[in-house]
């Protein structure tokens, strides 16, 4: 069976319906027009933050605890970088392990402050190019990693919220006991996912015109422990900042509440939202101050200094892919098997 992606027919290749053609229109002003209409939401309410708190808050962090937290934050980032890994075991391709992974740490830092089309889709089909894969190859790629990142998720945030561990605010507008149960769905799907492609003897399906092949339990499994590791720890690096003033299944619930509330908004790096999404769930247990300051801190050592080093690590991978060229074999082969698991 073929490890890669290979073009198929698509159903109604000859023309797109209606209703998709008019939801791309309407795309192009929606989601800016959305995202404007937050970040204006977010700015009108800036004049109520504690900025003065915040930046005495920031004042009295320690340099080892900075230090310990930008350690965790590196390691975070590294975690991460396996997710390519985790693909290139499931796709066979030649890349080397060390290009794969500096490939997923780079997108990722830039994915995470200049949003995923330029750092998780964009930047990573570039170097994977420039490295020798194919397109279908690399959307595969992108495709693992991503179900990595909210399969880990699902598993982490379903546990807490199942647990009752997250009290929605009012204006949310969902009880706890719903809130309990979405968080009981959410592990269930994690779980049959793995189950699928321990049982499934269908390992394979056309999607978009794309043949996306299942992958074996213990790749699924992987995939499972090394993502949800990689959210604990940001979790942890936010617990650090606050100064162990709540809970760390409180904090880490919060930071999963507020990345997926990022992702829904089409502001690069979620400016705003992160804070919002803290003041809102934790105004009532740490001061504003310390609050605002913690998230900020956050923003320094997880998203802003990992970009200098994703910048460098990018022009690093652009000039060793200018003098060497890309290895044979580098695409995986249409004869070669499923990696064993």
């Amino acid at each position: 069976m073929s490890s890669t992606l290979a073009s198929v027919p698509a159903a109604g290749a000859t023309g797109a319906p209606a209703s998709a053609s008019v939801w791309r229109r309407c795309r192009r002003w929606v989601l800016p027009l959305t995202g404007v209409a937050v970040l204006g939401l977010l700015l009108s309410h800036a004049h109520k933050v504690d900025w003065a708190g915040a930046w005495q808050a920031l004042q009295r962090y320690s340099p080892w605890l900075l230090l310990a937290v930008l350690g965790i934050a590196t390691a975070s980032h590294a975690l991460y970088g396996c997710f390519d890994l985790i693909g290139k075991r499931h796709l066979r391709h030649g890349v080397p392990w060390w290009r794969t992974w500096a490939i997923a740490i780079t997108s990722y830092a830039f994915n995470l402050n200049l949003g995923s089309l330029v750092g998780g889709i964009a930047m990573r089909a570039r170097l994977y190019a420039r490295a020798g894969l194919d397109e279908a190859s690399v959307a595969q790629i992108v495709g693992i990693s991503l179900a990595t990142n909210w399969l880990g998720y699902g598993l982490l945030a379903g546990g807490l919220f199942a647990a009752g561990v997250i009290e929605p605010p009012r204006q949310a507008h969902i009880g706890q006991g719903a809130l309990r149960a979405l968080g009981a769905v959410m592990i269930l799907l994690a779980l049959a996912y793995v189950v699928a492609c321990a049982t499934s003897r269908k390992r394979e399906w056309a999607l978009m015109g794309k043949r996306l092949q299942l992958p074996s339990a213990r790749i699924a499994a992987m995939q499972l422990a090394i993502s949800a590791g990689n959210w604990a720890l940001m979790g942890a690096a936010m617990y650090l900042l606050l100064g162990r003033q709540v809970p760390y299944a409180t904090t880490l619930g919060v930071l999963l509440a507020a990345s997926i509330v990022g992702v829904l908004t089409p502001i690069p790096a979620g400016l705003g939202v992160l804070e919002a999404v803290y003041l809102a769930l934790l105004s009532g247990t740490v001061k504003q101050g310390a609050l605002m300051g913690a998230v900020l801190a956050y923003r320094a050592l997880y998203y802003l200094l990992p970009l200098g080093g994703g910048l460098v690590l990018y022009l690093f991978l652009e000039r060793y892919a200018a003098s060497h060229s890309a290895p044979e074999g580098a695409a995986p082969s249409l004869d070669a098997p499923v990696a064993s698991a």
